[in-house]
């Protein structure tokens, strides 16, 4: 951005407001312009660079920047980029019953919801059934450890011994 227009339009109001003053007040006038000139520039700078400053808090991730090149102001546009998608973490595995044993249920879903379980479960990678057990399993939370009662004959044990 040339600065140098706006520079000249300043140096013009100047003029014109000095003529009011006489000839004496034209030619100061004319003799300060030339070294106001840099401090004009400079103002103008710290105007452009908090308009910039105001623009990128509402820009926000993006920004814009002010630089300074030669004499003229150049704008460096930072346009935020699009989130990526979070990696998905692989789902934990269904949790397993503490006998061991696997039970039938019929349910019977709206068309509907048996379309967005079937993308979900396809979504994670798991099956139709994994997914609802996943999912009836966090709805209900832990279960809460009991003590066992019944016959030491028969017992099942599973897991590591040393």
């Amino acid at each position: 951005m040339d600065l140098t227009p706006f520079v000249d339009e300043l140096r013009r109001e100047l003029a014109v407001a000095a003529e009011a003053a006489g000839e004496e007040a034209v030619a100061l006038a004319e003799r300060l312009t030339s070294p106001l000139e840099s401090a004009i520039r400079l103002t103008l700078l710290d105007a452009l660079s908090a308009a910039a400053d105001e623009i990128t808090r509402d820009l926000a991730p993006g920004s814009v920047e002010v630089r300074l090149r030669r004499r003229d102001a150049e704008f460096a546009v930072s346009l935020p980029t699009a989130p990526e998608p979070e990696p998905q973490q692989a789902p934990p595995p269904p949790p397993e019953t503490d006998d061991g044993t696997v039970s039938r249920i019929n349910l019977r879903l709206p068309e509907q919801l048996k379309q967005r379980v079937e993308e979900a479960a396809s979504r994670d990678r798991l099956s139709t059934n994994a997914w609802l057990v996943r999912a009836a399993n966090a709805a209900l939370g832990p279960a809460k450890a009991g003590k066992r009662r019944g016959s030491s004959v028969g017992d099942n044990y599973t897991g590591w011994v040393r």
